[in-house]
């Protein structure tokens, strides 16, 4: 079967940088992406930038646009972000052939290092600069996370894959029954949604020393802020969180309230994210960029795995550390 990306190859890839007057100094190289196509290259002129290849059918023209001037407004506001490229018209998205793309100038850097209190302040401080400004309008044509209803779409896209066995099957009905029910408990009023990051985990964060720099705004949603927290606290570490929540609270602080209300949320959001990630892969199987990543998928220990850590996922939803 034929994937969306079978047609991009190198040359098509050099074709439309090109096509934007922008000459590279030789040949593109891919960096780690499975949703789109990412590459990074060298101009003429020595600056590195990074080209990105939307996945057909995934976004609209309206929600992609959404997401960059959403960054344009985060720069403007001095929230340490990578804005896209735009030409002397102000596009931002750009056409060849079958694609969508866009540029990007390369921001360098590390991910931060959740063990160094400094770091954490400053990751902190960056969120609390974030949704500071995300919480000034609304987006108008990207998602709205919905908790129970997410999950429920999750369910119907792995069964329908046919990968489970019967066994499996019952025992994940079983177990997607029981997140829902708890998940039901915590729909998110409209008036606490805000623009967020919405995949804020460490391989979206660079910098170094203590500033650092979120990329990679593809999966920005409507969402509660923490949302964008909740995935730099341990989940390994019951007894040590409270010092990692206190250094993140207190550079958060610097910019505008911390959502403490919203710690209910942390385990319901980390059960969303659990569920929806396996139904992710599933879906995107036919792209080879898949099984090659994820080869595990197609074992079926994996799914005894997955079902036995979304039980104990269910105890932490009826009994929530965070909370203690």
């Amino acid at each position: 079967m034929s994937h969306p990306f079978s047609s991009l190859s190198p040359d098509l890839v050099m074709s439309a940088v090109e096509s934007l007057d922008i000459w590279p100094a030789g040949e593109p190289f891919a960096l780690n992406s499975y949703e789109n196509r990412v590459l990074m290259f060298r101009d003429d002129d020595g600056k590195s930038w990074i080209v990105k290849f939307y996945r057909p059918d995934r976004w609209s023209d309206k929600a992609i646009q959404e997401e960059h001037d959403f960054l344009q407004e985060l720069a403007s506001q001095n929230v340490p972000v990578v804005a896209p490229w735009r030409d002397k018209a102000g596009t931002s998205i750009h056409y060849f052939k079958a694609f969508r793309f866009s540029l990007f100038p390369h921001c360098p850097g590390q991910a931060p290092e959740l063990d160094n209190p400094s770091h954490l302040f400053a990751m902190g401080e960056l969120l609390g600069r974030l949704h500071q400004v995300s919480a000034n309008a609304t987006f108008q044509h990207r998602p709205r996370l919905e908790l129970a209803s997410g999950v429920l779409d999750a369910q119907q896209r792995v069964l329908s894959s046919e990968r489970l066995t019967r066994h499996q099957r019952r025992a994940y009905e079983k177990v997607i029954q029981k997140v829902h029910q708890q998940l039901l408990k915590h729909s998110v009023p409209d008036n606490r949604m805000i623009r967020c990051h919405g995949d804020c985990h460490l391989g979206n964060v660079l910098g170094r020393d203590e500033q650092f720099t979120l990329v990679d705004f593809d999966d920005c949603i409507m969402a509660p802020a923490m949302q964008d927290i909740w995935m730099l606290l341990p989940t390994d570490d019951p007894q040590g969180w409270r010092s990692y929540l206190s250094e993140i609270i207190e550079g958060y602080e610097e910019s505008g309230s911390f959502p403490s209300d919203q710690m209910v949320l942390i385990e319901p959001l980390r059960s969303y994210r659990l569920i929806r990630h396996s139904a992710w892969l599933v879906s995107r199987w036919n792209d080879p960029a898949f099984p090659r990543a994820f080869p595990w998928l197609a074992d079926s220990g994996y799914w005894d795995q997955h079902i036995r850590q979304l039980e104990q996922q269910c105890l932490q939803l009826d009994n929530p550390r965070w909370l203690a």
